[in-house]
């Protein structure tokens, strides 16, 4: 239960019962962050369930648990839409703003974004997105009031893979393999694949030039995890490389389940947000594409 303690000394005037810290407390007690709410804190239940006292006497000590929900508002994003203002006040006024119009015009964009932030993402294991759809929608079932959004970023992967084929520098901390799979956009729909094989010949760029987007690429991220990504953002064949468990001793037991996924969503949880800042950033800017069941596009889930 207690992984970290910082200890503190209670000064020896102090004195109250666990009634009077309960009503405290109730005062702070938390709740979501509001649309342009950066940050939310207050006091939950340290027993976890609904409704249970605020405050706990467990063999004479007394337990509360503070919750925090930030949303993640990439810097990068801001700074985009920040640009996107600034250059609307140099097209409509003919000058360019000063410092402290461009700080004005960065919280003009941080107060826009505010409410489309997401706090958390849901990565769910489906071999497509109709299989995908079927797991959201038995969840948004399953737990009413959750909203989910499709995370989409602001250059399409087929684009971003295009790129990185003609130009034979992928993203930092990406690096191209030896797969990839090419389809033209006309009735043809003439598809060119190339396995085990290096992508980095003209053959590949004059099939990109001709009109062929890829499909289908593989990348490793930071040596670690190779894995495909797809024309439409889906991450598919993820192979956690041995350095990845090098440090992981295998158990004799049947019971390595949590050791395994903490490792791989440790692992997940750093590739992710590198592969959309590798997409342009997340589209925050116009409306996205609510799933069935979504009563919004923000899923504001506390930590």
């Amino acid at each position: 239960m207690f992984k970290n303690l910082t200890v503190y000394r209670v000064g020896p005037e102090w004195s109250t019962t666990l009634e009077q810290i309960e009503d405290g407390l109730a005062a702070s007690r938390f709740a979501e962050c509001g649309a342009t709410q950066v940050q939310s804190a207050g006091w939950v239940a340290p027993r976890g369930t609904e409704h249970a006292p605020l405050v706990e006497s467990v063999g004479g000590q007394w337990l509360m648990a503070l919750m925090i929900e930030r949303k993640a508002l990439p810097s990068a994003v801001v700074k985009r839409r920040t640009d996107e203002l600034v250059q609307q006040v140099e097209h409509s006024s003919g000058r360019k703003p000063g410092k402290k119009e461009t700080k004005e015009l960065k919280e003009q964009a941080t107060l826009e974004l505010l409410p489309m932030a997401f706090t958390r993402l849901l990565m769910v294991d489906a071999s497509s997105t109709t299989r995908a759809g079927e797991v959201v929608t038995q969840l948004i079932k399953s737990l009413p009031g959750l909203t989910l959004t499709m995370l989409q970023t602001t250059e399409s992967a087929a684009v971003a893979m295009s790129q990185w084929l003609l130009s034979g520098e992928p993203p930092a901390a990406f690096t191209v393999d030896r797969e990839c799979e090419l389809k033209s956009a006309d009735e043809m729909k003439s598809v060119v694949r190339y396995a085990r094989h290096p992508l980095d010949i003209d053959e590949v760029r004059q099939h990109i030039a001709s009109g062929k987007q890829p499909t289908r690429l593989a990348l490793t991220w930071q040596a670690r995890v190779s894995f495909v990504l797809s024309e439409t953002g889906q991450i598919k064949k993820i192979d956690f490389l041995d350095v990845v468990f090098e440090n992981h001793r295998a158990d004799s037991r049947d019971d390595s389940f949590d050791a395994d996924a903490a490792i791989a969503t440790g692992e997940l949880v750093k590739l992710i947000p590198d592969l959309i800042d590798a997409l342009g950033g997340e589209m925050t800017l116009g409306d996205a594409q609510a799933l069935p069941g979504a009563a919004s596009n923000t899923s504001t889930a506390p930590h």
